[in-house]
């Protein structure tokens, strides 16, 4: 598997995942609870016991009392509600959309998170998209796969860590210049919760960068994401910041997409089908103070 498909997930992966039916050696993290990765040493964080939520209760009870709903519990549920660590725990080191995405957004990260700063990756993978040539304080990663995480030589520091389990990223207050998430925002069933988290480890002044395509894995997105336009997903992550409150007015930054963005749209227009690229939106928003 390459990438996820706009609205669709491989067959065969789907049967896998149903079945349990994964490699051996990749379910370390299923049945676990958070883990705290810290370049070789790892623990469990003293204060996590059971999950926020089974997958029967209110999602939206667990939401934290700062923040604001945008979504009702309908929006917050997903096609595939089997336990996320089991979904991510085969490593996908691949690119989940296009080169022409990935130029767009490392110039944004160029333009807007300030050189020597400090940089949390949060939902993370096997890379990051910075720029390479800029250099940061540290960038800490966050994510739900060990092996991914490990394979990214911009991270210092590895987190396992599962926010619809735990809307609470595990870091200090005012810790972060920029927090950036990369096409995974579509996954949160606690956004509201998520988002106001996210202000509390940035510091006064530090930006926010969610981006997202329309790609994605459709059966462990939620639907209030799925039923949405293009538009409408860039309203809904701005609604997320709103709501999360501590943040100035959200800025939503779209590029088009390229006519000719890599390898699987030449072998497309070779066919006669169409060519596009993956459309680019971020939504930016800085914390107030």
């Amino acid at each position: 598997m390459k990438r996820p498909a706009p609205y669709t997930v491989p067959a065969m992966f789907a049967v896998a995942v149903a079945a349990g039916a994964l490699m051996p050696g990749t379910l370390a993290f299923v049945a676990s609870p958070n883990v705290i990765i810290t370049g070789t040493q790892q623990r469990l964080p003293s204060r996590l016991g059971q999950p926020a939520t089974s997958r029967h209760e209110s999602l939206s009870m667990s939401v934290s009392p700062g923040a604001k709903l945008v979504l009702n519990d309908g929006e917050r549920t997903k096609l595939n509600d089997g336990p996320d660590g089991l979904f991510y725990g085969y490593p996908r080191i691949c690119y989940h959309v296009d080169e022409g995405f990935l130029k767009h957004l490392t110039e944004l990260y160029r333009e807007r998170i300030p050189a020597g700063g400090a940089v949390l990756d949060m939902m993370s993978s096997w890379v990051s998209h910075l720029p390479p040539e800029v250099t940061y304080e540290r960038v800490d990663g966050h994510g739900m796969n060990l092996e991914e995480l490990g394979r990214n030589p911009r991270l210092d520091t590895k987190r396992v860590w599962d926010l619809n389990a735990e809307p609470r990223l595990p870091f200090e207050d005012a810790t972060y210049d920029a927090v950036v998430c990369t096409v995974s925002v579509q996954y949160l069933q606690q956004p509201e919760a998520v988002f106001a988290d996210v202000c509390r480890v940035l510091k006064p002044g530090g930006v926010a960068i969610f981006s997202f395509s329309n790609r994605m894995f459709s059966d462990k997105a939620i639907k209030g994401w799925i039923n949405r336009t293009a538009k409408g997903r860039a309203r809904l992550v701005s609604d997320y910041f709103n709501a999360a409150g501590g943040f100035g007015p959200p800025e939503v930054v779209e590029r088009e997409a390229s006519d000719s963005a890599g390898f699987f749209e030449g072998f497309a227009d070779m066919f006669g089908m169409v060519g596009k690229g993956d459309p680019f939106c971020a939504v930016v928003a800085t914390k107030e103070g």
